[in-house]
Parts: structure tokens; sequence; C-alpha cells
């Protein structure tokens, strides 16, 4: 008979066990298998090996200061005095967690998100208690569900929903939970989590966690509700929060998958999609006390569907039009003639956008918007060149430099045409060719793509 789990103590022998992921215990036998002892949850969550860990972690993510202006680099230095007596408040229970500072990051479709920055010392026991939690509360949790777990990512996610469509889903119900994070209700919350954690000296440093308030713009705000974004331990809670709406929507027999809060389910039929999306609201809105977004919520044809930055036209996976707007936005952003840095610099920032977003969207089979990225980006960075020679003579001593033969570069370089112009012009484009700029550095939006669809080997 399996033994229970408990967060400390002895219990008789269990000679074939050594492990329990679910009670979060480590186990230790005698020769004998006389007697098997636990370690009580907080003192794995302390363990000098899993703070290492945590340290590491938090170090490699970097990020900004907390509430206390401590960075990362500083954290060693000024933690280390201190460190014992850290240790010994989060074992008697006093440790209080810092405030969060509060800053507003804009959102792709427009608007801000809040993002919470916890202090680094913070950052680092959230990680530690992440680290062991998550092995206790993932393993049960539903396989349709997809964001901040190991082994899983937004494109199995979204490959899951291509293959309900393939499946002859017809209709879904796009749910979108508002301001989630905001919203959350601690004590349901809490309710969840100790369901599989007994120690009450963790659950007690989570429940402080929630409660430590928010700091914005130097003035302190209490935090009744909500999981605030950037801590490490908030991802793992708002899987814990929301598993209950998995598990409800498998018993169901729904296909479906959640990524954080956004949530798409596939049905057969227009009216069982609007059935569920009632059912599931009143769920939603009852049972975990939470509120759906009525004007991003929906149901549309399964191939209007919009999941994660991509769309299913046919049951193929593209990228939305609204992602595909914000990526030429964003490259004007990033080209832009009056932003002050150098032309490497510039070049360095293109280069990591590019590479991050085709990396996501590698997914989309459907190149044919990207044919003219690679010359309109070419265009904009010689406007950026041209925008530097700010004289006549700077230009033409440029462009001959650059190879342009003296008649061309004297006309293109004393023109009075604006850069944007100017960098269509045959003299500026055999400066600056596409070898030019290869030799330069700069990637190729198509080549990233055949790369991606098309792997050597």
């Amino acid at each position: 008979m399996k033994a229970r789990t408990h967060s400390g103590g002895r219990r008789p022998a269990v000679c074939n066990w050594a492990w329990n992921p679910y009670g979060g215990a480590e186990f230790a036998r005698d020769a004998e298998c006389s007697s098997i002892v636990t370690t009580p949850l907080l003192e794995q969550v302390l363990a000098r090996e899993n703070l290492r860990q945590a340290w590491e972690r938090v170090r490699a993510n970097r990020g900004a200061p907390g509430i206390d202006g401590v960075s990362i680099a500083d954290f060693p230095d000024i933690t280390r005095p201190h460190w014992t007596s850290i240790l010994e408040s989060l074992r008697s229970g006093a440790y209080r967690p810092q405030p969060v500072r509060r800053v507003e990051i804009p959102k792709a479709g427009g608007g801000c998100r809040p993002l919470g920055i916890p202090t680094v010392l913070d950052r680092v026991i959230q990680q530690a208690m992440s680290q062991v939690l998550l092995p206790m509360f993932d393993p049960q949790m539903s396989p349709y569900s997809f964001a901040y777990r190991p082994g899983r990512s937004a494109h199995d996610a979204v490959r899951h929903i291509q293959s309900g469509i393939q499946a002859d889903k017809t209709w879904a119900i796009d749910l979108d939970l508002s301001k989630f994070f905001d919203r959350v209700d601690h004590d349901l919350l809490m309710a969840r989590v100790s369901r599989r954690v007994h120690d009450h000296r963790v659950l007690r440093l989570i429940g402080r966690y929630l409660r430590s308030g928010v700091s914005i713009d130097g003035r302190l705000q209490a935090t009744p509700l909500g999981v605030p974004q950037g801590g490490p331990l908030s991802p793992l809670l708002a899987n814990i929060m929301l598993d209950d709406l998995d598990q409800e929507l498998t018993r169901r027999g729904h296909w479906f998958a959640r990524y954080a809060d956004d949530v798409v389910i596939l049905v057969s039929s227009k009216p069982a999609a609007q059935r569920v999306m009632s059912n599931i609201r009143d769920f939603v809105e009852r049972r975990l006390k939470l509120v759906v977004n009525e004007t991003k919520s929906r149901v549309v044809r399964s191939t209007q569907a919009e999941f994660l930055g991509f769309t299913f036209p046919r049951g193929k996976v593209r990228w939305s039009e609204s992602r595909y707007q914000d990526f030429r936005y964003n490259i004007r952003k990033l080209t832009g003639r009056s932003r002050g840095i150098s032309f490497k610099t510039r070049l360095v920032e293109l280069n990591r956008y590019l590479r991050g977003w085709m990396g996501y969207f590698r997914l989309s089979k459907y190149f044919r918007p990207m044919e003219g990225i690679d010359h309109w980006i070419r265009r904009r960075l010689r406007m950026c060149r041209l925008k530097t020679w700010r004289y006549v003579r700077t230009r033409v001593s440029k462009l001959l430099a650059m190879g342009v033969p003296r008649k061309e570069a004297l006309s293109t370089g004393s023109s009075s045409k604006s850069c944007w112009r100017l960098a269509k012009t045959v003299a500026v484009n055999m400066a600056m060719n596409n070898s030019w700029f290869a030799e330069q550095g700069l990637v190729s939006v198509k080549q990233l793509w055949v790369s991606f669809h098309y792997p050597q080997g």
C-alpha cells in the first residue's frame, strides 16, 4: 500500500520508495530499511544546491533591480554578510518579502501590461520555491496546458489546435480572461496550492508574496487580489489556478489548448460553440471568480480563430495579419532615421529582432508577404546611412570611397531629394549593395525562412 505524503517526520518502512515527486519529500533509508526520514518542504527549498541553481537562473535571466535598487551584479556582495540571518528568518517564518516595483510595458495590440519586478533576493527565493514545487504539481496538470511548463511550448499549443481543425472541429471558442493576473483570488489560489503543499511555512511564505504589495512611482499599493507578473513563482501559480478550468474542459470532452490565460476550444457546430461559451463563462466567473473579456472572447469558424499570433486558414498555420503589421511597425522603429545610435548598433538590434520574430513564426509556411521585406529593410538602412552624411561634400566623398563613379556620386550627393528617395537611386544601391550589407552582418529574412523550413542535412 502506498504511503501517504507528509511534509516531515518519520514513517513506517516502505522499501520500494526512494522519491515521491507528488509529496515533494526526499526519502532516506538505512541499510535494513527500517525507517524513512522525510525532508520538510521548506528545507528542500533552502537546500544549498537548490539555492545555487536558483541564483544561477536568476543571474542568467538578468533583469532590472527591484524596489531596493540592488542589481544582479551587486547582489552577491551586498547579500553575503546577511545570508545566514536571511535563511534563519525564512525558517522561523519571520521573513517579509519586499513590495514589487511596478512598471508598464507596451502590448503588441496597444495599451500597456503591468509588470512586477521583485527584488533580486525575492527572485532567488521564488525561483528556489518554483524548482521544488514544479515537480509536485506539473505531472498532474492537464496535457493541454502549454505555458510555463517544461517540455511544452507555444508551438506545441498551436500544433494541437491545428490538429483539431484538421479533425473537422469547425467552430472555435476564443476565450480571453480579462486582466487575469490582476484578479486572481488569493483564497481560492491558496486552497489549490494547499492540496499538495502541506508545509505551513511554505504556504505562509507564498501568501506573503501574494500580499507583499506593489510600488508605483514610489507609492505603496496593497494587493488584495492578483498574482504579479514578473516573479519566477507567478507562472506556476497561474497554472495552478487555471488547472481546474483545464480539468473541467477535459471532463466535458472538449478539444482545447490553453496558454496562460489564452484558451481556444474547438467543437463541431455553431450551436455547440455558443453553448460551450455560455457554460464555460459561467464556470470561470462562479467557480474561479475571474472575468471573461467579452470584447476579445468570441465564437468563430475555426479557420478564423487566432491563437498566440497564428491563424489557421484551410487548416494550415500562418501568422496573423495583426502580428505581421506589428512586425513591420517594429522594423520601422528599429530603422528610424532619427535614432541617435551607430549603424553597427542598429544592425545588432535589428538582427536580434528579425531572428526572434522569424524563429517564433517559423511554423508558418506562408512567405508571400515577406518576399519584399529584405529589399524594404535595406532601403530603410540606406536611408539611415545617408542621414548621417549631412553635407554634400561628405556624401560625395563617401560614395566615391564605396566605388561609385564620380559623375553619379556628384549627382546623387548634391541632390536635394529626401534621404528616403535617394536610398532608391542607382548610386546609393551601387555603394550599399546586397554584398555590402552581408559584409556588415545584416541578416536576410528570406535566408532565415529557408533555414527554418529547409535545414541542411
